[in-house]
């Protein structure tokens, strides 16, 4: 299994020498699921062992239809107790992705229709403001599709971002993160 180090101090997966490429068995074994410190009572194994599950369902549709390249990220890899959720991005043609292909090809995959990206089919959930996707209340996962597009979010010096880079990014004072690349 593939060695995750510890979290950086500010509660990050540090960003290492890369992508940290898992399979889901060792996703399930690592320090993301598993108590990373004895000392930390409120770590929440079981929901992460969850969001992991269903990280495994949408993950396995994806693979089926031929996507090959999966990220996952967010307050999943930092050192959060009990993170709402798992975000994450996959690689995917520009032309597949807007001729609804893609969308149509996962949906007959999936018993509730999950796979869009279309704001008006946000809803909202209590507690939070932001509105989510189908695939979040059904999965509480939310996996985006990349094919090259800028994100809108700049960096120190004022470029626009690709999509992928906001993903490798905390909401914790805007440090770098490191990802996981799932590997079938």
């Amino acid at each position: 299994m593939p060695s995750l180090p510890m979290f950086t101090s500010e509660g990050l997966l540090p960003t290492g020498t890369g992508d940290y490429e898992m399979t889901l068995e060792e996703l399930l074994a690592s320090p993301l699921v598993e108590n990373p410190s004895v000392t930390n009572p409120h770590w929440d194994g079981k929901w992460r062992k969850y969001l992991v599950e269903q990280l495994a369902i949408l993950a396995g549709q994806l693979w089926t239809v031929g996507i090959s390249e999966i990220f996952i990220n967010g307050s999943f890899v930092e050192d959060r107790d009990h993170p709402n959720d798992i975000d994450g991005y996959f690689h995917c043609d520009l032309k597949r992705l807007a001729s609804g292909d893609l969308a149509r090809e996962l949906n007959l995959l999936d018993p509730y229709k999950i796979w869009t990206w279309d704001p008006t089919s946000r809803r909202p959930y209590r507690g939070y403001t932001k509105r989510q996707l189908p695939m979040w209340h059904q999965y509480r996962v939310e996996l985006y599709p990349h094919y090259g597009q800028m994100c809108g979010i700049e960096d120190a010096h004022g470029n626009e971002l690709e999509f992928p880079a906001a993903f490798r990014r905390s909401k914790r004072g805007d440090l770098a993160k490191g990802i996981i690349k799932l590997i079938r």
